[in-house]
């Protein structure tokens, strides 16, 4: 097997159908895909979070695509991240014919049962892929890639044992932690990569888990280690840190389900309704209220649970907040939270309880010298989260103990939002987050950020987005 594998140890593929330039790493990372493919091999590609994984794993599945026409593949993510995916192929392989299997039952059902489905590429969560196995099962997979495959590390779990169910002939894992804890997570990947290379889970147990773990038996882990390392492949940001940009943005999307959706559209009709109704005098006369009802809606996007009280159903953008905070974490990262309500920092506050995540929060009314004592803390100590609101974490913060930051709701002012971020401004590199719920008014928002910013690039001095200065049309717009 490694005779096979060095033997294409001088071979260079070059990327075909991509539109980027991948970094030295990444291209190493691309060949190193490609020759496993080659040979019919799995492997993890184990770089640390935020070294570009997923282009490297698109360039992979261009050139295929390329030198095989109809190649079917199925990428399996968690689902904060299943439009980043989207918008990354759209970016840098727009030629690649996409299918997000996501939304309501029948919406997927649509999806899985097309029949011009050979040569496309599927994305899905975890857990979609766990209530629609039974879909899948007709269907035969070229590659099959599990991003954030430590989602996988208890082989005994239903979505474990969903992705081994898939008739794929290539597999791929990405993630930046193998082994998290125990060895039987390394097993579980390696049981879904090439099932046996490792034996069965008892064999396993028996040769390798018990005698490096009870034992430390150097000999051991030192045959499991060369066995493994051809299937391997790791970098760390420190090895390639002059290659890195100081800062990545990055946007996570939530897609709300029927009963959300009903509740915006509703707000919607209602706002529409009034702003319609009104002449410019009335508009101008009335406009805090219309804004009082623009606030309703934005904060319909967070969670329902701030405007009704009597709200029974699930909130889009939370599960996919922890989905992503839980992904952060287990790569090791300390994360910033902010939020311009500070009722949706209560919630999620019970959300961090729940999930027995350790956590700070900042207020506006926090005294100035209780604030110091907490970052203090947060920047020493080992606790996960720090959340904290738009008045109270705009300036005066240092909190370099965070390298992740992640905004729960878009902010009006770009500026502010920015001087925020600059929070967790560290001599490395820091992953900011922006989540926001698709198909609303958060995504407007987004948009008119960023040409505002554009704007203020090319003109020093021109003004932010603000909600005060909005037209009616600007509103309307908005809706």
């Amino acid at each position: 097997m490694l005779k096979r594998f060095d033997g294409l140890s001088d071979l260079e593929f070059k990327p075909v159908g991509i539109d980027a330039k991948l970094r030295n790493y990444q291209l190493e990372g691309f060949n190193w895909l490609k020759k496993l493919s080659y040979l019919g091999f799995g492997g993890i590609l184990a770089d640390e979070m935020g070294l570009g994984k997923t282009l490297q794993v698109i360039s992979l599945l261009a050139s295929e695509s390329a030198a095989k026409k109809e190649l079917t593949s199925l990428i399996i993510t968690p689902a904060s991240l299943i439009y980043n995916w989207q918008e990354e192929f759209q970016k840098f392989a727009p030629e690649l014919p996409l299918a997000v299997v996501a939304g309501t039952k029948k919406e997927r059902r649509d999806v899985l049962t097309a029949s011009q489905l050979k040569g496309k590429i599927l994305i899905t969560s975890y857990d979609l892929l766990k209530r629609d196995i039974d879909l899948y099962k007709p269907i035969k997979f070229d590659y099959e890639i599990l991003d954030e495959a430590q989602y996988i590390k208890n082989h005994t779990t239903v979505v474990a044992k969903a992705v081994k169910i898939i008739d794929s002939q290539q597999r791929f894992a990405l993630t930046g932690t193998p082994i998290e804890n125990k060895l039987s997570e390394l097993w579980s990947i390696f049981d879904y990569l090439m099932p046996g290379f490792l034996y069965t889970y008892k064999e396993f147990k028996t040769d390798f888990e018990a005698p490096i773990v009870k034992d430390n038996d150097q000999e051991v882990q030192t045959r499991l280690a060369t066995m493994v390392a051809p299937f391997i492949l790791r970098r760390l940001k420190k090895e390639v840190l002059m290659d890195l940009p100081a800062k990545v943005e990055k946007v996570s999307y939530a897609e709300f389900d029927k009963k959300q959706r009903d509740l915006y559209n509703a707000q919607v009709l209602k706002l529409r309704q009034m702003v319609t109704d009104q002449d410019d005098a009335e508009f101008k006369k009335n406009k805090f209220e219309l804004l009082a009802e623009l606030t309703k809606l934005r904060q319909i996007c967070c969670d329902p649970n701030l405007l009704y009280t009597n709200y029974n159903g699930e909130s889009a953008k939370t599960l996919v907040f922890l989905d992503l905070l839980k992904v952060n974490l287990e790569n090791g990262h300390k994360v910033l939270v902010f939020s311009q309500f500070t009722s949706l920092l209560a919630l999620l506050e019970q959300a961090l309880t729940k999930e027995k995540i350790t956590y700070y929060k900042i207020m506006g009314q926090t005294p100035k010298q209780k604030r110091l004592e907490l970052v203090d803390r947060f920047n020493n100590d080992q606790t996960q989260v720090f959340l904290i609101s738009l008045k109270a974490g705009g300036t005066g913060l240092n909190l370099v103990g965070a390298d992740v930051v992640i905004h729960y709701d878009p902010w009006w002012n770009q500026a502010a939002q920015n001087q925020a971020t600059d929070r967790a401004h560290r001599i490395d590199q820091e992953t900011v987050y922006n989540l926001i719920s698709k198909g609303t008014i958060e995504e407007k928002i987004l948009e008119m950020q960023k040409n505002k910013q554009q704007l203020a690039d090319n003109i020093l001095g021109s003004d932010q987005v603000n909600s005060s200065n909005l037209s009616k049309e600007d509103l309307l717009g908005l809706l």
